[in-house]
């Protein structure tokens, strides 16, 4: 049985070696060795569990298994990893795949579902209570029951899209693309928290890019909870690691703090500060329009991004990733400095 976890840390740290990962359930006798530096486990009779993330699909390509574990494919960046991985199940007289997630309403879940050669259980966090801290359990049950959220996260129920939501699952999938053409412009949006504490919201970080097509190419999403130096260190590695030309952020709640902790961390970066003067419906509606219009692909996939996205409905309280997205191609393709690229300057 090969391993495919959605990052090489997943794969180490729930797979292999978590509280309920392969090195912890098996029996002495049974216990496989882990060779860490090969992504392997050699298992007491000889066999060979190769260790893959769905971040590197090429490195699936000509692998063979009898079995397979694919976790959380529902926060796989690229499915072609699935694919990929799909092609090398092919050994012994009955090809096998296991498949553990959340289950978030992406098109790859879909048709696993719908597929009836596909055997489907749902286990609820009700179920998993006895294994969870009383604190715990308590503080999801209180902030989630009866939501949306809470009916997939704690009821495992598979939801179709929000009438009146802004984006739909399908459209953002007809598009979806694995790799982007050659970027005109790159651009790191930030909405902050109004807080670092533990009840605070998250602080979005989006990074998008514009191609010499006029598409927008939306790149990462660096999204976290934590303190302003926490965020703005984020938010400044991915300006450097894409070469990105700008950061924006909105000052609606931070203020000149925003600018002065990304200047704290690099003097060096290109900021502008962005102020939400409409409401964030008015704000979001043109993005809608862009994507409907087919001219906004995600490079790959951004599942807690794109779940914010097809359940916030007009009226509610957006949430941060998917208002940093607003700013990233409100920036890049309706206003911004589309086509130049923007000297850094302290």
């Amino acid at each position: 049985m090969n391993f495919i976890g959605a990052t090489a840390d997943d794969a180490r740290d729930i797979m292999v070696q978590g509280e309920s990962g392969i090195l912890a359930i098996c029996p002495t006798a049974e216990r496989p060795r882990y060779l860490k530096s090969e992504r392997r486990l050699v298992w007491p009779n000889g066999a060979q569990s190769l260790i893959f993330t769905a971040d590197e699909p090429e490195r699936l390509r000509g692998k063979q298994s009898m079995k397979l574990w694919a976790e959380e494919i529902a926060a796989w960046r690229y499915e072609e990893a699935w694919h990929q991985a799909m092609m090398g199940l092919r050994l012994g007289d009955s090809p096998q795949a296991v498949v553990t997630t959340t289950p978030r309403p992406i098109k790859i879940v879909r048709d696993l579902v719908a597929d009836k050669r596909n055997h489907v259980t749902r286990g609820t966090t009700y179920d998993n209570r006895g294994n969870l801290a009383p604190g715990f359990f308590s503080y999801v049950i209180k902030r989630y029951e009866g939501t949306r959220l809470g009916r997939q996260e704690l009821n495992a129920e598979l939801l179709d899209d929000v009438p009146g939501a802004l984006w739909k699952r399908g459209a953002i999938d007809q598009t979806r693309v694995n790799r982007h053409p050659p970027l005109v412009r790159i651009v790191v949006a930030i909405d902050p928290a109004a807080s670092s504490t533990i009840d605070a919201d998250e602080t979005g970080i989006v990074a998008a890019g514009i191609g010499r097509d006029g598409h927008g190419y939306v790149l990462e999403d660096r999204s976290l909870q934590g303190t302003p130096a926490e965020w703005a260190r984020a938010a400044v590695a991915a300006y450097t690691s894409l070469q990105a030309d700008r950061i924006v952020g909105e000052v609606n709640n931070g203020g000149e703090m925003v600018g002065f902790t990304i200047q704290t961390i690099d003097s060096t970066v290109s900021y502008k500060a962005v102020h939400a003067s409409r409401g964030k419906a008015t704000r979001a509606e043109p993005i809608s329009a862009l994507y409907e219009r087919g001219l906004v692909h995600h490079v790959g996939s951004f599942p807690q991004l794109e779940d914010q996205m097809c359940t916030w409905l007009p009226g509610e309280d957006s949430p941060d990733r998917m208002d940093a997205l607003v700013w990233a191609l409100t920036e890049l393709m309706l206003g911004g400095e589309q086509g130049s690229r923007t000297r850094r300057t302290a």
